[in-house]
């Protein structure tokens, strides 16, 4: 198992939401900052793909929503924007993000206005501190940024530099994350916790059908108990590269995963795809079926029962990195033989 940790030369993690093939055709990137509202829009051929936000409603920054090629949302809305019919459960659970839920003890990946603030002491925060950089291209749109991860006295443990690398063409939208995290001036450790750490928050479709009552939200955030349970529009179907399927992909090693389902007469598949050279490989899946889709490479405990351990940490000035790709494809599901070319593409 490779570490990929150094003290002077900062490693790169890279998240690629999908993978996109050249068609010929200009995609029309912008990267666009929107002053005084705490986001940069990104759209292609004129259509929004994915904004990066920072509210104050949220103890971190954020990818929501995200879009495939045909515009159909992929994320749920709640909490910053709820559509009838969505599961309002976990709040903290928004758009695409990257947080864990043990750092030197704080609880970043849990955090959301919904913790009283009595018991604020014992989670983190994720500051959003500046655009460093926005460029385009013919190919790509690219927006780099600083983030410093910080706990309740605003004391910084973690400074997170990310490079978001935007591309999209006929079928296929995709995000690259380079992110740096680098420990400041004290040791930093992931302590083995089943809560992470690369994650998106599903929409409705995504969900597998249930059994149980739940709680829902109308289109003004009014939450309602329903005890008799609506399936309607719930087709989610996971399928890893050893060929589990459905809710027993959780607690399993991949090398990838992807998650789909027909909306709205779609078929749309996303898929988060793990590189060699990550910590942990092949990660973990904290994959659910209410609509998480998260990838964890530093917890194991928990789901190898107790059989395995990782304690990941940084001294003082060392750097960590890993690379995923997360590929959304419209328009049909993707098959294993087209995401093992995707996977082979990305780890070589």
């Amino acid at each position: 198992m490779k570490t990929l940790i150094h003290s002077f030369v900062p490693l790169i993690f890279l998240i690629c939401v999908s993978f996109s093939c050249t068609t010929g055709k200009d995609p029309g990137i912008t990267v666009k900052e929107i002053p005084g509202e705490n986001r940069v829009d990104i759209a292609i051929d004129g259509e929004l793909f994915t904004s990066y936000t920072w509210p104050e409603t949220l103890e971190k920054p954020v990818l929501y929503p995200l879009k495939p090629a045909s515009g159909k949302i992929v994320t749920r809305g709640f909490p910053l924007d709820p559509r009838p019919g969505e599961r309002v459960d976990h709040p903290h659970h928004v758009g695409h993000w990257f947080n864990y839920g043990d750092v030197n003890g704080l609880d970043f990946w849990n955090n959301s206005y919904a913790i009283a603030e009595e018991k604020k002491p014992h989670y983190g925060t994720i500051h959003h501190e500046k655009i460093l950089k926005t460029t385009v291209d013919k190919e790509k749109g690219v927006l780099e940024v600083e983030a410093s991860w910080r706990n309740y006295r605003d004391e910084v443990l973690l400074k997170e530099n990310t490079t978001f690398i935007f591309r999209g063409d006929s079928d296929t939208r995709s995000i690259e994350r380079h992110t740096i995290l680098t420990a400041l001036e004290d040791s930093v450790v992931f302590r083995d916790n089943k809560e992470g750490m690369i994650a998106i928050r599903m929409d409705r479709a995504f969900e597998f059908p249930s059994d149980k009552p739940e709680a829902f939200t109308d289109s003004e955030g009014n939450i309602t108990e329903v005890k008799v349970v609506n399936n309607e529009g719930r087709n989610g179907r996971y399928l890893s590269s050893e060929g589990i399927t459905g809710e027993e992909v959780w607690g399993t090693r991949a090398k990838w995963m992807s998650l789909s389902a027909e909306k709205e007469g779609e078929k749309i598949s996303v898929a988060i795809i793990d590189h060699p050279g990550n910590p942990g490989y092949p990660t973990y899946w904290h994959a659910r079926t209410y609509g998480l889709f998260s990838a964890n490479p530093l917890g194991q405990a928990v789901f190898s029962n107790g059989e395995q351990h990782m304690n990941f940490t940084l001294a003082p000035g060392q750097s960590a990195g890993f690379k995923y790709m997360i590929w959304i494809k419209s328009g049909d599901f993707a098959s294993k033989e087209e995401l093992e070319e995707v996977f082979n593409r990305f780890s070589h």
